[in-house]
């Protein structure tokens, strides 16, 4: 496995502040998302981005990271992946198990594996592709998202972007069909320096660009929910962010 499975990490960090600007839609009719659309005058006409979000799901943090691809010109279609049953950042239920989350869900009948979560994002790419005139289109991937992420190039992703990656099987990576941007935290259980090295010869044999930032002095989930003790965080998720864009801009435009 190119990435462990996701744990405790994955579920904790801060609430950020801000307006959210993008609005929420439904894609096929059945899947809630969030669309940010880019000012007309910096729009990257047939370009867009499709945000698998990690396992907090659709939320003030996610709608603003989604909202600043927007700002910078990329169309972004965020879908929720775990199908109103995305985890909250501030309770759990006694006894929660994330294995059993993913595996069966909060009730016990809506299950977050691949089997459940690769139609969702195969609807997404059919979206932006016939709905919003994508001809390009780039993948961002947060946590558990990363996976999906790196999962479908084959169904129409160009050029992809994940931070801290989670449960992401050596197969799938190998099989990667594009170039591919890692943001990478110095402590990290689940994607630690031997994943991280071991996802770099994988990388290497595929013969896909590729690059793999390490930021130092944050944890697992920092992209997304950074914790505000010391300037570090906050300036290695603003760098994180900022290393997508010029991924994108470089491999996209």
């Amino acid at each position: 496995m190119a990435s462990n499975p996701p744990g405790k990490c994955c579920t904790v960090g801060v609430k950020h502040e801000g307006d959210t600007v993008g609005k929420t839609i439904q894609v096929a009719s059945k899947h809630d998302a969030y669309l940010a659309t880019p000012p007309p005058d910096k729009a990257h006409q047939g370009v867009g981005i499709l945000l698998i979000p990690d396992v907090i799901g659709i939320w003030q943090n996610s709608k603003l990271i989604a909202d600043q691809f927007a700002a910078n010109g990329y169309l972004t279609l965020m879908l929720d992946v775990y199908n109103g049953d995305a985890l909250s950042l501030t309770s759990r239920p006694a006894g929660f198990n994330l294995f059993d989350w993913i595996a069966k869900g909060s009730d016990g009948k809506n299950p977050h594996t691949t089997e459940a979560i690769d139609p969702m994002v195969v609807d997404g790419i059919k979206a932006l592709k016939e709905e919003y005139g994508i001809q390009k289109m780039g993948g961002v991937g947060y946590g558990l998202g990363a996976k999906y992420v790196i999962r479908h190039y084959k169904n129409g992703i160009s050029a992809g972007y994940v931070a801290h990656p989670s449960l992401v099987d050596e197969e799938e990576l190998a099989a990667i069909g594009g170039p591919l941007a890692i943001s990478a935290a110095e402590t990290d259980s689940i994607f630690p320096a031997e994943k991280r090295h071991r996802s770099e010869v994988i990388l290497k044999d595929a013969g896909k660009p590729y690059q793999i930032n390490l930021f130092s002095q944050v944890e697992h989930g920092f992209a997304v929910r950074w914790r505000h003790v010391r300037q570090g965080p906050e300036v290695s998720k603003e760098q994180a962010f900022l290393q997508a864009i010029n991924w994108f801009d470089e491999y996209l435009l």
